[in-house]
């Protein structure tokens, strides 16, 4: 039996290499980094991250996240026909091919296939390639949609406010502002159990939810989560975190909803539309809290804001960071790029800076600068004395 196990297994994790959307998810992700490094130079000359950092961030957390989950699928026993992975598949490259990368979240994604596959027993439509479905309604699809849930709240809160990327834009005012974008890729595996002819169940109550068939297999799928916000209006960790914790209260209340249409289907129905629901009331509710509050990266008349800070850049190095202010450089104050450039270039060989951190209380960080180091410290802030005729309004 643990041959068995341990065979069906391996068979599964090789599926995984084969299945399209990994290596989408991959090419997404490269092109997601080039657009964003393109936008950075064309604002600042200079990019934040480079331009493999979206790639980077597409694995680590995400096969962490998704193994955990894949425990509890297993443990619980919770099964999904060959179908419904098709139609997720199906669905995160129509909502992808809109570049609007939030709806590649698992609430639209499986939520679209959860509904499709509804309306296709309704009709008895048969489609080639694919086995007849049996049930209207599959329960299962709607609990892992919620574990994805809380998944995806876990990789907002916890990765998607690194890295955040600096843009500038117009106010209605006319005004040079910045602001903060997300756009960013996730990619968590399940390991899921696929009615078929390879694993006899072990136990006779397990699995606990299944679809009535006595026989599974074992497959790893790659699932896709995407999310994009843009923050103008507080400091873009906390505005992103707290969208974060959110998403993650929807999905531990979709999940906990989610178990009861094992004994009564309707309820899977009503629980699939409000995470469809939920999920895009709480998109809408922090883009208009975030349009109805002012610029937070705008021109100040004690100093210059941060608004990007270039990785193992000096400003990196001192420990300067995005919403912090800079008052004085080398004992000179600055109000804007030319005065900052200009303190700066009075001593070559050090930096003191004079800085009100995000709580608004003064420090001073001061550092030697060697030959090689960045020429403008690695700061980018809102250079409010150029013109962007082509930039977007925010408010």
């Amino acid at each position: 039996m643990v041959g068995i196990w341990l065979v069906e297994l391996l068979r599964g994790t090789g599926r995984f290499f084969l299945h399209p959307v990994l290596y989408y998810l991959v090419f997404l992700a490269g092109v997601l980094g080039v657009m964003r490094v393109k936008r950075e130079r064309k604002n600042f000359h200079i990019r934040a991250e480079d331009a493999y950092f979206e790639l980077r961030q597409l694995f680590p957390l995400g096969i962490l996240i998704g193994l955990v989950l894949s425990v509890i699928i297993v443990a619980a026993g919770i099964a999904v026909p060959f179908v419904a992975i098709l139609l997720i598949a199906a669905f995160t490259l129509i909502w992808s091919l809109t570049t609007n990368i939030r709806l590649m979240s698992p609430a639209y994604t499986l939520g679209a296939a959860f509904f499709t596959m509804i309306i296709i027993a309704e009709n008895n439509w048969s489609i080639p390639f694919i086995s007849p479905i049996g049930d209207k309604v599959y329960p299962s699809l709607v609990v892992i949609l919620g574990l994805l849930l809380v998944a995806e709240g876990i990789l907002i809160l916890k990765n998607a406010s690194i890295g955040s990327s600096p843009k500038l834009a117009k106010s209605k005012r006319g005004q040079v502002v910045g602001v903060h974008e997300v756009k960013r890729l996730w990619m968590v595996p399940l390991l899921l159990l696929i009615p078929g002819n390879a694993i006899h169940l072990p136990i006779e109550w397990w699995p606990v939810f299944h679809l009535g068939a006595t026989k599974y297999s074992l497959i790893f799928v790659p699932f896709a989560i995407g999310f994009n916000q843009q923050i103008k209006g507080m400091l873009p960790k906390e505005s992103i975190q707290l969208h974060g914790r959110r998403v993650i209260i929807l999905g531990v209340l979709i999940s906990l909803l989610s178990v009861a249409g094992y004994w009564y289907p309707l309820m899977s129905i009503v629980v699939a539309a409000l995470a469809v629901v939920g999920r895009e009331l709480l998109s809408l509710f922090a883009f208009l809290k975030d349009d109805s509050k002012t610029a937070y990266f705008s021109k100040k008349n004690n100093g210059v804001m941060i608004i990007g800070i270039i990785p193992e850049s000096p400003a990196s190095k001192m420990g300067l960071q995005v919403g912090e202010i800079i008052s004085k450089v080398n004992g000179g104050a600055v109000h804007d790029e030319h005065t900052f450039y200009e303190a700066l270039q009075k001593n070559r060989a050090h930096c003191k800076l004079e800085v009100f951190d995000t709580k608004g209380e003064i420090r001073f960080v001061q550092r030697a600068l060697y030959e090689g180091d960045h020429h403008e410290l690695g700061v980018l802030f809102v250079q409010d004395e150029r013109k962007f005729d082509d930039l977007k309004y925010v408010d």
